[in-house]
């Protein structure tokens, strides 16, 4: 047991392991609080490009309404409107 205390008698030894260890694990920014930020990190970024393509989707059929036939085509098959003398039937393949 006593050979693993020599390294400590040194007082830079002994100051730079205290340092370390409320470094790593003590303090208010830690390696556990790091990671986790990372974690979240990308986690928002690959939300954030989902948003981004959801975006440019919203933004191409907005320019797409402007014309009648594709807001109709829109409302039938996306929203399922119809006409007064007309019946839909929807199919779903589970």
């Amino acid at each position: 047991m006593k050979k693993y205390l020599i390294p400590f008698k040194n007082k830079y030894i002994l100051a730079l392991c205290l340092f370390l260890v409320y470094n790593l694990f003590l303090d208010e920014v830690d390696i556990f609080t790091i990671i986790n930020q990372n974690k979240k990190l990308s986690e928002l970024r690959s939300a954030q490009s989902a948003m981004n393509l959801k975006l440019k989707d919203t933004k191409y059929i907005l320019s797409q309404i402007k014309d009648p036939s594709y807001l109709e085509k829109l409302a039938r098959e996306d929203k399922l409107f119809k006409k007064d003398d007309e019946d839909i039937f929807v199919i779903t393949y589970k």
